[in-house]
C-alpha cells in the first residue's frame, strides 16, 4: 500500500541516537522538515559542526552516553519512535579499544531496548552494518539470506558487537509494551555500505589526510576488487521509510508491520572499486594515487604489525597526539575482498530505490572537499618535511656540532659540497635567510588570497621553504 512520504512522522516525537554525527544530524533536519513534533538528539558530545544548525531547526541536543541506563531513559521517555545510529569502534584507533566498543555497541543497544519497551515506544530502526555477515570471505551480490559471520572469527570487535547488538534488536521485535497493553515493540534492522557525502567525517578524511601526506603508498587487493557506498541522501530515506513499515496501524496490515524483525542492505546498487572509486575526488585536490596494488596477504601482515603496536600502547590510544595506525586487519578486508550487496529486498518491502546517483553523491562530495580545501592551509607531503627538516639539521650539525656520532660524516659531506667549513656556515646562514624571506612573502602574500591562514602560511612556508611557498602560489593563481 503507497503510503505518503510523511507518514508516521507528523507530530511524532523521534529520538536519534548518535544526532551530532554526519548521518544522525542529517536525520534529525529531514525529520524536522517532514513535520516531526519533536526531534531529540542523543549524542556522547557535547556539540559538533552540526549542532548550532541542529539547534537553529528546533532539535533538541542532549548529551549523554549510551553506557548510562539514566541517561538513555531520559533520552528516550515520551518518544513514539528511535532511530539507533550511535556506535564505537567503526576504524583507526577506535577498533582496539575493545571494553569500551562493547560497552557502547552491547549494553547501550541493550539499554536502547529496555527504554522502549519501558516507555511504550513502538517503532526502533536499529542502524547495523556489512560486517555482520561479512568478515574476510568474498561475498558478490549477497542477500539477506546470508547467515551471520561466526561471532568467534571476527577481526575486530566492532563487527562482533555489532553483530551480536543487531540480532539483540530483531530478537527484541514482537515483544510487548510494559505499559501498553496490546501494543508491541517493532523493530528492524539497516545494514548500510560505506556512507560518503558532504561532511562525512569517518571515512574519505582519513584517507584524503593520508593522500595530503602522501601516505598511500599502494592500493590494496587488485582493481576487480568490488564494494559498495551509499550516499547519505539515499541512506536517509532508507531509513525513514523503514520506520514507515514498522507502523502497524496502516490500513490493511493492521499489526503486521512489513519491516518487522528484519534487516535490509542499503547502497546505491553501484559497487565499484574502493580506490576507483575515492580516484575522482583525490584529483580534483591535486593529490595523488599510487599504480602499485599490494596482496591481501601482504597487506594482512602489514596490519597485524600496526595492531600489535597499538594494541601496546593501548593506554594512549585517546590521547590526540598518537596518530591513526595507517591500516588494521579489519580495513584491509573493506577494501581488499569483494563483497556488495542487493538492495532488492528493500526495494521490495520498504519502497527503497536511490535517489541520487554515485556521479551526482560524487559530484557533491568534491564540491564540498575543493571548498574546504580553499578555506584551510594546504601542504606539501610528509616527505618533503623529512627532507627539508633532516637537510637543515644536518646542515647545522655539521657546521657547529663536536665530532660525535653522525657528525663527523655529515660535516666530510658538507666539506665536499662547500669546500670550508666557512662555507658550510655560509650555506646554513643563505638557507635560513631565504626561509625567513620565503616566509615573509607567503605571510604578505596569504593575507590577500587566504587570509583566514596567513598566520600558518607563514610558519609552514618558514619551516618548508619553497615547497610551501608553491602551493600558496599555485592558490594565488587560482585566485586570480
Amino acid at each position: 500500500m503507497h503510503l505518503s512520504e510523511n507518514e508516521g512522522i507528523e507530530g511524532n516525537t523521534f529520538v536519534v541516537t548518535g544526532g551530532l554525527g554526519f548521518v544522525g544530524s542529517a536525520l534529525c533536519l529531514e525529520l524536522i522538515r517532514r513535520g516531526a513534533r519533536q526531534v531529540r538528539s542523543f549524542d556522547l558530545r557535547h556539540h559538533s559542526p552540526w549542532s548550532l544548525q541542529l539547534t537553529n531547526h528546533g532539535v533538541r541536543c542532549l548529551q549523554g552516553d549510551l553506557t548510562s541506563k539514566k541517561d538513555v531513559e531520559n533520552a528516550l521517555r515520551g518518544a513514539n519512535c528511535v532511530f539507533h545510529l550511535a556506535s564505537y569502534g567503526m576504524s583507526g584507533k577506535e577498533m582496539l579499544q575493545f571494553s569500551r566498543v562493547d560497552q557502547v555497541n552491547i549494553n547501550g543497544t541493550c539499554h536502547v531496548l529496555e527504554a522502549c519497551l519501558e516507555f511504550g515506544i513502538t517503532r526502533l530502526v536499529y542502524v547495523s552494518t556489512y560486517n555482520v555477515v561479512f568478515g574476510g570471505k568474498e561475498i558478490v551480490n549477497g542477500n539477506e539470506a546470508l547467515p551471520y559471520f561466526p561471532i568467534d572469527d571476527h577481526v575486530d570487535p566492532y563487527g562482533r558487537s555489532k553483530s551480536i547488538a543487531e540480532q539483540l534488536v530483531l530478537k527484541y521485535n514482537g515483544r510487548p509494551l510494559k505499559n501498553n497493553i496490546g501494543k508491541c515493540l517493532y523493530t528492524c534492522a539497516v545494514r548500510p555500505a560505506a556512507i560518503y557525502g558532504p561532511g562525512e567525517e569517518r571515512h574519505l578524511p582519513r584517507i584524503v589526510s593520508m593522500a595530503k601526506l602522501g601516505l598511500v603508498p599502494f592500493k590494496i587487493g587488485n582493481a576487480n576488487v568490488k564494494t559498495d557506498w551509499v550516499y547519505v541522501d539515499n541512506l536517509l530515506l532508507a531509513l525513514l521509510l523503514a520506520s514507515m513499515r514498522l507502523l502497524d496501524d496502516i490500513p490493511g496490515k493492521e499489526g503486521r508491520p512489513v519491516a518487522a524483525g528484519q534487516p535490509y542492505f542499503i547502497s546505491d546498487g553501484s559497487p565499484i572499486n574502493t580506490f576507483e572509486f575515492i580516484q575522482p575526488l583525490l584529483k580534483s585536490l591535486d593529490y595523488d594515487l599510487p599504480q602499485s596494488w599490494l596482496a591481501v596477504s601482504h597487506a594482512l601482515y602489514l596490519a597485524k604489525i600496526f595492531w600489535a603496536v597499538y594494541s601496546m600502547l593501548y593506554p594512549l590510544l585517546n590521547r590526540w597526539w598518537l596518530p591513526q595506525p595507517f591500516i588494521l586487519p579489519a580495513e584491509v578486508y573493506k577494501v581488499g575482498l569483494t563483497h556488495y550487496f542487493s538492495y532488492l529486498k528493500a526495494q521490495q518491502e520498504l519502497g527503497y530505490v536511490p535517489m541520487v546517483s554515485p556521479r551526482e553523491g560524487m559530484a557533491a562530495t568534491i564540491s564540498y572537499w575543493q571548498d574546504r580545501k580553499n578555506k584551510s592551509l594546504d601542504g606539501p607531503t610528509i616527505y618533503v618535511w623529512g627532507i627539508i627538516f633532516i637537510g637543515m639539521i644536518s646542515l647545522f650539525a655539521s657546521g657547529w656540532f663536536p665530532p660525535i656520532g653522525p657528525v663527523p660524516l655529515l660535516r666530510s659531506i658538507g666539506l665536499m659540497l662547500f669546500r670550508s667549513m666557512f662555507g658550510i656556515r655560509l650555506a646554513f646562514y643563505l638557507a635560513t635567510a631565504a626561509h625567513i624571506g620565503e616566509g615573509m612573502y607567503a605571510w604578505r602574500l596569504a593575507k590577500r588570497v587566504d587570509p583566514d591562514n596567513a598566520t600558518g602560511w607563514f610558519w609552514q612556508t618558514f619551516a618548508l621553504g619553497f615547497p610551501s611557498l608553491r602551493l600558496l602560489l599555485k592558490r594565488a593563481k587560482k585566485v586570480a
